[in-house]
């Protein structure tokens, strides 16, 4: 298996650990505005796509990132499933060449454009996308603009998913069952936002340990910082 490879399927099982450990934050969120199972759907999820891609055999970043998604398709009910597995399938053959700066962002913004079209979300609706969106523009211009290794620029991302999960506390929710609760959804974190960060959390930690050569992902990215008023531009 190849080193990329094998920090793929090393970040699937981190992610499935995290899940797994946030089960009940996850639920009791989703109990305020939603139907309770975010917390059971990811764990669940994302523990059978952490079996599924411990039994590929020499599997490159591309395949364990399909294999990943086309598993959450089929463990993981109601809207997630498609959001956030239909999304990587989707996205995947952007790293069909490895994980480098260029595909790196490219798989970005791909996994973004299908979660937005898929769950007809943008920046203000209280959902996932209020997290993922100001964490690839961060990114990207990371990445592109910045001059930032794919790691550095990861830091920042991150930190730019923890304000958009932060951003999803005092609005009013528009999409998804917690729309229905109208005004009663101000003041509760939308569970789909934080599971995105953890998800994002667990890749930064995985990428820094196992990706480390110069080029791609050193282990020495800089404190997470996010311009101003990049969570709330639409």
């Amino acid at each position: 298996m190849s080193e990329q490879g094998a920090a793929v399927v090393a970040a699937v099982a981190a992610v499935a650990d995290r899940l797994e450990s946030e089960r009940s934050h996850l639920t009791d969120l989703d109990s305020a505005i939603g139907d309770a199972d975010h917390g059971g759907n990811m764990a669940r999820g994302w523990a059978a796509a952490s079996e599924a891609v411990a039994e590929l055999d020499d599997p490159e970043p591309a395949e364990v990132v399909k294999t990943t998604g086309k598993t959450l398709l089929s463990e993981v009910g109601g809207a997630a499933g498609p959001l956030y597995g239909g999304s990587l399938v989707f996205a995947s053959p952007e790293l069909a060449d490895g994980i480098t700066a260029d595909s790196a962002v490219a798989f970005a913004e791909t996994y973004l454009e299908k979660v937005q079209d898929r769950g007809d979300a943008r920046v203000g609706d209280k959902t996932m996308v209020d997290a993922l969106t100001p964490a690839v523009h961060t990114f990207k211009k990371s990445v592109e603009v910045d001059d930032m290794t794919p790691v550095e620029a990861l830091a920042k991302a991150v930190a730019a998913a923890g304000r958009g999960v932060d951003y999803t506390v005092p609005i009013r929710a528009s999409k998804g069952r917690a729309s229905y609760l109208g005004w009663r959804s101000v003041g509760h974190q939308d569970p789909g936002a934080t599971s995105t960060l953890y998800i994002m959390e667990e890749l930064l930690d995985v990428a820094t340990a196992r990706l480390e050569t110069p080029e791609q992902l050193p282990d020495d990215a800089e404190s997470p910082t996010i311009p101003d008023g990049e969570v709330t531009e639409d």
